[in-house]
């Protein structure tokens, strides 16, 4: 074997160990990372803490991406996602809160997003049991949809009834 031939299998291995790249950081598996979030939605987040507690049910950042079925001009609206901890269901459970400039337009989106869920293309992306809460609190809009037919967990009902609690309703059509 040629020194030349040697010399490069050794700046291979030594590169493949880490050696020939001193200032690479080794990292772990990727992770979601929750998103930093706004004040506004920080204080909507504790008054849903507050009640799903209340409801013995416990709130986390989600750790999946949830892209959930709303109208096109919610694509832009500042938005967190959270999920609630469903032992017997640990794929649903998402609640979603959209930041608007002023109470006047969350009002008005939420009257968008519930239109949307009730009628057309929003309702034939759902169960036809499905069931949609849509909360106004100040400048937010929390979101939740569950299926009672499709939901193993018992604790998904409760999740529908702790947010209730929370802020103004806006109706979705049925």
């Amino acid at each position: 074997m040629s020194l030349r031939v040697l010399g490069a299998l050794l700046t291979v291995l030594l590169a493949g160990c880490g050696l020939g790249a001193p200032n690479a950081v080794l990292s772990p598996t990727p992770t979601l990372a929750p998103a930093s979030i706004s004040p506004v939605i920080a204080l909507t987040r504790a008054e849903m803490e507050r009640a799903l507690g209340a409801a013995g049910l416990q709130l986390g950042d989600a750790h999946v991406p949830f892209d959930p079925p709303a109208p096109p001009d919610f694509a832009t609206a500042p938005r967190s996602v959270f999920q609630v901890v469903l032992s017997q269901d640990p794929n649903h459970g998402f609640v979603v809160v959209y930041q608007f400039r002023d109470q006047a337009t969350a009002a008005a989106a939420g009257q968008q997003l519930a239109a949307y869920l009730g009628t057309g293309y929003g309702r034939a992306q759902f169960p036809p049991d499905a069931r949609h809460l849509i909360r106004q609190l100040g400048t937010t809009l929390i979101s939740f949809s569950w299926s009672p037919a499709n939901s193993p967990d018992p604790g998904t009902g409760k999740i529908f009834d702790a947010l209730a609690t929370i802020g103004t309703p806006i109706d979705v059509p049925r």
